[in-house]
Formats: C-alpha cells, sequence, structure tokens
C-alpha cells in the first residue's frame, strides 16, 4: 500500500533510543521532508533538536512549523495530555488521550480495564493503606508482585520472592519511594511462564498487531539480577506460534478495541501488551500506552512499510486502509549499559567505536548519550545504546550485533551476553 500524503515536516517527542529508532524510521519515508525531534539526542542525524520544555510551547511550535504529524514517545508525555492539546489545536498526533493514556499511568485502572473486559491477567487486589496490603501479603504468600501504581520510570514494580521482600516493597511505596506513583498499591499474583512483547496499532475501529518481540528486562545474563528498562530485544519472538498468536488476538487486541469502544476512549495510537505465556494461556502483566524501548528496535527494522503513513491513518482513523509487510528475516537489539546501571552510574565517559560498529551493518541508536565541549559522544544515562542488527535467522542476527557491540567501548560498559538465548535454543 502507498497512501499519498502531501509532503510533511514530522515532530518526534522524546530522547531516548525509541525515539532514535521512530527517527531513523520516519526519516526513510519520501512524503517526509523534515524531522524535528524534542529533545532528541546526538545520534539522531538529519534532525534538527528542540529544546522545548513544555505541552504548551511544543504545541505552539508545532503551529508555527506547520508540522504534519506528531509522534510521542514516552509515556509521561501522554499522561500529561499532550494529545488532548495538540487536538484541540487541530493538529494530526498520534497517540492515546489523557484519559486512555491512563492504561498505563495508573495499574488500578488497567487491572479494572482488564477485568471488566474479559482479557486474561494475574489475580490482584488494590489498596490505599499500607497495613491492609501488608495483611494481603501475609494471607497470599510469596512469590508475589508488588506494584506502584502510579508512573515510576520502570522502577516501581517489584517481584518479590519471599514475603519480608514483599512487605519492604509495601513500605518502600507508601513511605514515598516512588513519591506519588505508590500511594496506591497493586498485589497481584506472580505469573510464571515466558514472556512476550505484543505491540499493535489501533485508531479505535480497527487494530493491527506488529511484528512479535521479547524483552530482557533482568540486568545480568540468565535473566539474574533487578529489573532494568530492558537490556535488549529481539523479533520475532518464536514462543509466540501462530496458535498462540489467534489466543492473543481474540482474547487480548480485539477485546482490548471493543473495551476502548464500550469505555468511549479516544486510543490512536500504539498499545504494548507484556504477555506472559502460562501453561494456562497467555496473560496481560501490563499495558503501555507507547512503543516498547528497546523493542521498537528491532520490530522497526522488520517493517516494510512507510512509517509515516501508518501512523497518519491511525491518526486519522484510516488505519482500515493499511496492511502491514514484514520482511521474513530477523532483527536482535543488544543494550549497553553505563557501569552501575540500574542503579546509581557515572556520566561523561567517552564512546569509541560507532562509526565501526554501523560500517558492519548495524544500527547504533542512541538511548543515553551527549556531547562533550570536544564534540565527543560521551554516556549521559544508564542505557546509553541499542546496537541493533538483521539477519537471515535470530542466529545470524544475534552474530551480526555482537560483532558490532564488540567494536563499541567506554569506560564502565556493561551489557548480556545471552541476548534471544530463549529463541537460539529453539532453533537449536
Amino acid at each position: 500500500m502507498t497512501m499519498q500524503l502531501e509532503p510533511m515536516d514530522v515532530l518526534v517527542i522524546g530522547g531516548g533510543g525509541r525515539e532514535h529508532a521512530l527517527v531513523w524510521k520516519l526519516r526513510q519515508s519520501p512524503q517526509v521532508r523534515r524531522v524535528f525531534a524534542a529533545p532528541g539526542n546526538p545520534g539522531m542525524a538529519g534532525v534538527e533538536r528542540l529544546s522545548l520544555s513544555t505541552l504548551d510551547e511544543l504545541a505552539e511550535f508545532a503551529v508555527r512549523e506547520r508540522i504534519g504529524l506528531t509522534v510521542v514517545g514516552p509515556e509521561a508525555p501522554l499522561c500529561d495530555g499532550i494529545v488532548d492539546l495538540f487536538r484541540a489545536r487541530g493538529l494530526r498526533i498520534f497517540g492515546p488521550d489523557r484519559n486512555a493514556a491512563q492504561l498505563e499511568g495508573s495499574k488500578a485502572y488497567a487491572k479494572d480495564f482488564m477485568a471488566r473486559h474479559g482479557i486474561p491477567t494475574a489475580a490482584s487486589a488494590t489498596f490505599t493503606d499500607g497495613a491492609a496490603a501488608a495483611a494481603y501479603v501475609r494471607a497470599q504468600g510469596a512469590p508475589i508482585v508488588v506494584k506502584a501504581d502510579g508512573l515510576a520510570a520502570g522502577k516501581g514494580v517489584v517481584v518479590a520472592a519471599t514475603v519480608d521482600e514483599a512487605l519492604a516493597a509495601v513500605t518502600d511505596c507508601f513511605a514515598g519511594a516512588f513519591g506519588d506513583a505508590g500511594r496506591t498499591v497493586v498485589v497481584e499474583e506472580c505469573l510464571v511462564g515466558e514472556e512476550a512483547s505484543i505491540l499493535a496499532i489501533t485508531d479505535g475501529d480497527t487494530i493491527l498487531p506488529l511484528a512479535s518481540a521479547q524483552d530482557h528486562k533482568r540486568i545480568g545474563d540468565g535473566d539474574t539480577g533487578p529489573n532494568t528498562g530492558g537490556m535488549g530485544a529481539y523479533s520475532p519472538a518464536p514462543v509466540v506460534t501462530p496458535e498462540l498468536w489467534a489466543v492473543i488476538q481474540h482474547e487480548v487486541l480485539d477485546r482490548f478495541l471493543a473495551g476502548c469502544r464500550a469505555d468511549r476512549l479516544d486510543y490512536r495510537g500504539v498499545i504494548y501488551a507484556g504477555v506472559m505465556v502460562t501453561a494456562g494461556g497467555p496473560k496481560i502483566l501490563e499495558f503501555n500506552v507507547r512503543f516498547g524501548d528497546p523493542e521498537t528496535q528491532p520490530i522497526l527494522m522488520r517493517l516494510d512499510n512507510d512509517l509515516a503513513e501508518v501512523l497518519a491513518a491511525a491518526a486519522d482513523r484510516r488505519l482500515g486502509e493499511v496492511t502491514l509487510h514484514w520482511a521474513d528475516d530477523a532483527a536482535v537489539c543488544v543494550v549497553m549499559a553505563a557501569q552501575g546501571y540500574p542503579g546509581a552510574y557515572p556520566k561523561g565517559a567517552v564512546i569509541t567505536g560507532i562509526p565501526e560498529a554501523e560500517k558492519l551493518g548495524a544500527a547504533v541508536f542512541h538511548a543515553g548519550t551527549a556531547l562533550n565541549p570536544a564534540g565527543q559522544t560521551v554516556t549521559a544515562g544508564g542505557r546509553v545504546l541499542g546496537v541493533t542488527a538483521r539477519g537471515a535467522t535470530i542466529h545470524d542476527a544475534v552474530v551480526k550485533a555482537y560483532a558490532a557491540v564488540a567494536c563499541i567501548h567506554w569506560d564502565g560498559a556493561q551489557y548480556r551476553r545471552d541476548i534471544a538465548a530463549r529463541a537460539l535454543n529453539r532453533e537449536a
């Protein structure tokens, strides 16, 4: 499908690896003239970076520059109502409005949505009182999961192996460790199985699944150590078989779309379902209302469509005209992180070897970088780079990605050496 759009300028909100991948893909569209990013990052070649700090400033810029499409990367602006603000000014924007964004902004709201619309998920209870939550934890036993209700930058979830660990997590939430996000707490059963990331684009009338992916949340090889924002991802995920896809389409995506209609949610964006494939079938761990990071990097590398056309069609409620096309090969992203992440980490280490990695055919997406006064690329975040490569098979893509990783150096760089291990075991 080629949908003729008026040549347009595009604005991408955010500055991480996900946004770099979105910019990279959008710049491939012949229908996109200029791409702006707010704030963007140093890896975004050919992009004008903006230092606009408020939603009003962003909207005023979009009106003044006649931006044809705005794409929102992170969850916070969506939960703060950027979509409502832009649409009130007649601007085309891809993302759910503030009301619909509660599906990520409040875990209690999401659990209620899933319960009312028959979407399979873990059994849970919601608390605004610490003593009641603690009593529930003691009654249920461990392992058990404790979640701060609101946005906590990916750090508000504790998978507790013991009751004492769960009680400590409850105490932390109500003591303000996560600010307002922890004033309400969701405690839920600990699901056992293999995780998969299912993303889909919807305009409220049609829902189109993207290619399957699998993330690697833990910092260490073999899924050890604390949770992170994601240490790597690959697509497709062999755990999502054709039979499982059919169940996910019916029990998750179709019911999600029906729930949005029933609740009159204005959802024109991407929905991310974190799926646990259990012995009893797929169950939803969480909903996110934006592209996943780092899943977006390998997924977009495999997408054969013009991304600008797809996202504009969703924003205009024309998604029924779109058919998604995927490359038959695989893609793998390995995240390189700063020493100490996901705890405290230093900044300012000089990064070398990115051009050499790109010469091997990898795409190096910047997630947490800056330029020092000498113009050198330096570390500026916990997750620093997402080194992404394609291959005929997952094994081929893994080999290419790690060959590129081996080119890149800075003091204290860390990364997992077993990204896509589950898929490789299946291939073997």
